[in-house]
């Protein structure tokens, strides 16, 4: 007998799955980019590709699941974190070199994000900023009518709040900063906030419906990971002339995609998917 399953639980675990997909969804746009461009230094620079559509849109859609699924507790706000810095990994372009890229042209020396794409990223950071301060302020709007819980909402109104800032001051101050280092410190941010949050399930799980041993021991191990694969494609990444970039992006969005279905194995069942413990 198939158990009853509430209109919540269902949307919460059709979520859950589309989240999973949406790396799956970047790294196949990669695969079939590569017999037109070859093996490139990094995921990232698959932006310049035909792979941008998808590889864009699939990191905007992993946001919105990260916000509706955050949860509960301190890992709600590191997940909420890695929602805040997925769009701009996917708006903010890698810096690349000329030649990096088949049929892109680099108009400086040293690596840059060609002049052909500042527009875009000039409308990117405009809508991405104008709707996320639209989201924060419509929160703040609800939680005043008491349709939402300022204590269960308030710290992700409080980092998104802080998040914004931060982008536009630089955005607006030091814009060559945002371009030179923005995606690679919004990416770093993202994969540090889930490792976070692995160790988090490890070490202190949340009192309701907390995973089982193996689950935290699989928890640690991603953690662990996740941080061992950061450091050495950043350290490998200067010393190395291979596409070690590229073999740690995939490591680690293979990782996430553990991860992911390791939090949706654990909260499968739940009854009540709200915020509060």
């Amino acid at each position: 007998m198939v158990p009853d399953v509430s209109t919540s639980q269902r949307t919460y675990r059709y979520l859950r799955l589309a989240l999973a997909g949406a790396p799956v969804a970047l790294l196949l746009s990669v695969l079939f980019a590569m017999p037109d461009v070859g093996v490139l230094p990094s995921v990232s620079h698959y932006f310049y590709t035909s792979a941008r559509t998808v590889f864009s849109a699939a990191l905007v859609a992993a946001s919105a699941c990260l916000l509706a699924l955050s949860g509960r507790g301190p890992q709600r706000v590191l997940l909420d974190v890695a929602a805040l810095l997925a769009p701009l990994v996917a708006i903010v372009p890698t810096p690349v070199s000329a030649g990096e890229v088949p049929g892109v042209v680099v108009d400086c020396a040293a690596p840059c994000v060609p002049a052909a794409f500042i527009d875009d990223l000039d409308n990117a950071i405009a809508t991405y900023l104008s709707v996320g301060a639209i989201v924060v302020s419509v929160g703040l709007i609800l939680a005043r009518r008491g349709d939402i819980s300022l204590r269960d909402s308030g710290p992700t109104l409080a980092v998104a709040a802080a998040v914004l800032v931060l982008v536009a001051a630089v955005w607006s101050l030091v814009p060559e900063l945002l371009v030179a280092a923005g995606h690679v410190a919004a990416a770093v941010g993202f994969f540090g906030s889930i490792a976070l949050v692995a160790l988090a399930e490890a070490v202190c799980p949340p009192g309701e419906h907390p995973p089982g041993r193996r689950m935290r021991a699989g928890y640690l191990v991603v953690a662990v990971a996740l941080a061992a694969d950061l450091a050495a494609t950043f350290v490998l990444g200067l010393l190395a002339d291979l596409p070690v970039v590229l073999v740690g992006e995939v490591v680690a969005l293979t990782l996430f995609v553990v991860f992911w279905m390791m939090q949706t194995a654990q909260k499968w069942s739940l009854a009540d998917p709200s915020l509060r413990a």
